[in-house]
């Protein structure tokens, strides 16, 4: 079966509407904070949903459309739907391809696929249609969720004056950089964040920040949608581990985290004694379950002790976007 879809997939083409122009749309540094500004290609980026018919009946996968500037496409298909929704946990298929006038072609041998109107029609090299995939907007499931009872509230919309450097945007979300004028120890922790497009950057250079705990320990945010989901890539905690599952949507998608953290403890001496931990939900799934953090992350502002510490959003010199930010503290 994974042959036979392999075949079929790297042959997709991706077709394409008008172009549209934007002076700095191909610039190295081009990064847009909403769809409006983000240039020809982004509307066909995105996820894909539904079943193909193959030799062995019809199976239902889940296809990943990313924008990598200037034209260039790349895609990540999962068989049994899109991560979180039905992956079957084995490796994606994966393939590129480029614009070629009004269409962007995914070169293969037996087949193609094109995208109009918010969906993905597949059809085989003789030209049978074979499934169609439409386009979905996912939702996190803790998207919005309101502060408990007991809950301090860091931002609502309405002041950035409980962060350290606290900046707002026209449209009244939080701007990166800003570490929380309070501390905590145990806590669970709720962030909404945007991150923004930039098909043109790679790695860590693709709309990067980071939610520090204590200022101590990462869950990393990056524009990682489609990619393998590593430890310094989105839901990733820096230098210690990668997450269950690559649970990143697309950029300009509103993503949530929702952390339940447990200080590390303590001796008189000053010396650790037992390793704080984490259980982390991406976009409402758990990516990471009673993690130990044996050590704070790479850049981490604050150095492990037995202090309580802030809630810092990292700026990477990229423009991200926060949204309704409360903390939990959690009696030990």
């Amino acid at each position: 079966m994974k042959r036979t879809l392999c075949v079929l997939l790297l042959c997709s083409a991706v077709c394409l509407g008008p172009s549209t122009s934007f002076a700095d749309e191909n610039a190295g540094n081009f990064s847009a904070l909403s769809a409006d500004k983000a240039g020809a290609d982004f509307k066909y980026q995105g996820e894909y949903a539904g079943a193909i018919k193959t030799n062995e009946g019809e199976v239902k996968i889940g296809l990943q459309v990313i924008a990598e500037g200037q034209g260039k496409f790349a895609w990540a298909a999962y068989m049994g739907g899109l991560p979180g929704e039905g992956w079957d946990g084995n490796t994606p298929l994966r393939g590129a391809g480029e614009r070629q006038g009004d269409m962007a072609v995914m070169k293969g041998d037996t087949g193609r696929g094109e995208i109009r109107e918010g969906s993905l029609v597949i059809f085989s090299n003789e030209n049978q249609r074979i499934g169609e995939l439409a386009k979905v907007t996912r939702v996190s499931s803790t998207l919005g969720r309101k502060p408990p009872e007991g809950a301090i509230v860091l931002f609502d919309g309405t002041t950035a004056d409980n962060f350290e450097g606290g900046k707002m945007s026209d449209d009244k979300l939080l701007m990166q950089g800003v570490t929380s004028k309070e501390k905590f120890g145990s806590a669970e922790v709720h962030v909404e964040f945007l991150l923004s497009y930039m098909p043109n950057a790679r790695g860590q250079g693709r709309s990067n920040s980071g939610l520090y705990l204590q200022g101590r320990y990462e869950v990393q945010m990056l524009d990682s949608f489609g990619l393998t989901g590593e430890q310094n890539e989105c839901g990733g905690v820096y230098s210690i581990s990668k997450p269950k599952l690559n649970m990143c949507y697309p950029p300009l998608s509103w993503q949530t985290y929702d952390v339940e953290f447990h200080a590390a403890k303590f001796g008189a001496d000053g010396k650790k004694t037992t390793d704080g931990w984490m259980t982390v939900k991406h976009n409402g799934v758990v990516i990471h379950e009673k993690l130990k953090l044996t050590h704070a992350t790479t850049a981490a502002p604050v150095a492990e002790g037995p202090e309580n510490g802030p809630i810092y959003l990292q700026d990477h010199g990229n423009p991200v976007r926060y949204r309704n930010i409360w903390v939990k503290p959690l009696a030990e």
